[in-house]
């Protein structure tokens, strides 16, 4: 895992041109049908193409970062411990220990201690944000069909 300290305001300002920047380009690109955008580093006159794939990582990294925000990449194969697995979903790591021993986040344990796959992590979170899109979709259907106008 590698984390990011918070950007001091002189790279905040420079994350945020760099970042509109690349995302006028990258609009520029989707318009001509290209795919890639190619930096060109001055002091050594080189030049490398960004792989498309890429460039919306680099897009967000650059946002959090003009936002002053910290962050951290993680590879999805990556096995966590259950207090990382708990900062990243924002709860305690008891809460953390509670869903994996009720089988909502898979996981497995080095000795006595338990490890998450990040990809797990992720499959949680997507779950979860479905069942509460669908949860508030019946709400709304609900007060609609008893005219509470919501």
């Amino acid at each position: 895992m590698r984390s990011i300290e918070k950007p001091n305001p002189a790279d905040q300002k420079l994350a945020k041109a760099t970042f509109e920047v690349i995302r006028n380009e990258r609009g520029n690109y989707r318009t001509k049908r290209k795919s890639r955008i190619t930096l060109h580093f001055k002091e050594t006159n080189t030049s490398a193409q960004l792989p498309e794939h890429a460039i919306p990582l680099i897009e967000e990294m650059l946002k959090l970062m003009a936002e002053g925000k910290a962050f951290s990449i993680v590879p999805t194969d990556s096995a966590l411990s259950s207090q990382e697995a708990a900062d990243i979903l924002q709860v305690s790591r008891p809460h953390m220990v509670h869903l994996m021993e009720e089988g909502k986040i898979p996981h497995y344990k080095v000795g006595s201690h338990r490890r998450v796959l990040q990809e797990d992590l992720v499959a949680y979170q997507r779950d979860l944000k479905k069942s509460r899109e669908d949860n508030l979709a019946l709400i709304a259907k609900q007060a609609q069909e008893d005219s509470l106008d919501y």
